[in-house]
């Protein structure tokens, strides 16, 4: 394809630029699409194809049809021009542009830029768990942390809803002790 001219942008179509193209070739990966204008083609790439999920390209599109895409890259790697376009963006029937602020294109490049695999660190707490603060001599926290004050109060931790509920189920199964004299009065309602 290259006549032994170096490739430039400058005959390319601006950046978010919407145009109808014809596909040249279908692949396993996407589609790629002459640029009308210039002697170059653009990649949509499966994922740009439909907004939903794309296995095969050559179930939705065959080499000759015309198409509606967008420009949303261009960049020069080894000395070569590689121009990214997705058809998800424009609407197929009329050429009409669906993201005009292009928030889809910068949501999925911030997601795909912000991807990273953490399943191989392993987090561990034992630095903390296995600490015993200097203030109160409890494990688990340190003395920077501790609100407790030195000669002051202990507090404990306030139980659950659960474990109150637990001690009322058990308080009500008790039985009162009949030789245990009641020293409390009943009150007396008026009739």
């Amino acid at each position: 394809m290259n006549s032994g001219r170096p490739e430039t942008m400058e005959n390319l179509p601006a950046l978010y630029t919407i145009f109808q193209g014809e596909v040249a070739m279908v692949t396993d990966y996407g589609a790629f699409i002459k640029i009308p204008g210039c002697r170059k083609q653009g990649l949509v790439h499966r994922t740009h194809m439909s907004s939903c999920r794309v296995d095969k390209p050559s179930e939705i599109v065959d080499v000759g049809d015309k198409v509606w895409v967008k420009l949303i890259g261009r960049e020069m790697k080894n000395d070569r021009i590689k121009v990214s376009l997705s058809m998800k963006v424009v609407n197929q029937g009329t050429g009409k542009d669906l993201d005009p602020n292009n928030v889809i294109i910068e949501q999925e490049e911030r997601r795909r830029r912000s991807f990273q695999d953490y399943t191989g660190q392993k987090i561990t707490l034992e630095a903390v768990l296995n600490t015993t603060c200097k203030k109160c001599g409890c494990k688990g926290h340190f003395a920077k942390d501790c609100f407790m004050q030195p000669g002051g109060t202990k507090y404990s931790l306030i139980p659950d809803e659960e474990e109150e509920k637990e001690e009322a189920k058990s308080a009500e199964f008790e039985k009162p002790d009949p030789t245990r004299n009641s020293s409390r009065k009943r009150k007396k309602w008026p009739e």
